[in-house]
């Protein structure tokens, strides 16, 4: 580098001495010069040298490694934008299927709670029932203690009339089965 550097100088300075010498002469941007013009072809043929033998090499690896270094970026950004759209693919799949899930688990719930319903409907039933069959039961017994003790009423209270149409008190367990025989052939049911 220092070397092209002092090869630009000294051709610089060779350019200019031609100029240097023809001072008197007239001058101007139409005015063609021979001389001048030769020197400016063999400086500019040297300044081509010295650039073409240590300037374009490094010119051309920087501009080699930054075309290099760009496609690996390049290659690089592909294979980022490969794996994002692999990842977007995985996200939308994974959501996917926690959608699915949750909806499973949405009418796994909703079948659940039905099935929990209908139990509760037909353990209310069945209460019901034994409610009202109890209470049937419990009918029919007072029901029948009623016309039990209606029975013995009318058994004393037949007794009690035939005892005074009759004049001696009947008490004898043969005179109540007597009445009781009679009302039982008198019952609607029976």
């Amino acid at each position: 580098m220092k070397q092209s550097l002092w090869l630009a100088l000294a051709a610089s300075v060779v350019a200019a001495s031609p100029v240097l010498a023809e001072e008197g002469q007239a001058s101007g941007p139409l005015v063609v010069n021979g001389g001048l013009m030769i020197w400016t072809l063999v400086v500019f043929a040297l300044l081509f040298l010295v650039l073409r033998r240590f300037a374009w090499p490094a010119l051309l690896g920087a501009v080699e490694a930054r075309e290099q270094r760009l496609e690996a970026q390049i290659a690089e950004a592909e294979r980022n934008r490969a794996e994002s759209a692999r990842l977007l693919e995985e996200h939308k799949k994974l959501l996917a299927d926690t959608r699915a899930q949750a909806s499973a688990m949405l009418a796994d719930a909703r079948i659940a709670a039905e099935k929990e319903r209908a139990l509760a409907i037909e353990k209310t039933k069945q209460e019901q029932d034994e409610l009202l069959e109890r209470a049937r039961r419990e009918i029919a017994a007072e029901r029948e203690r009623a016309v039990v003790e209606l029975r013995r009423e009318a058994v004393d209270l037949s007794l009690a009339a035939a005892s005074k149409l009759i004049g001696e008190r009947l008490t004898s367990e043969t005179d109540r089965k007597l009445v009781e025989s009679y009302l039982a052939t008198l019952e609607p049911g029976k």
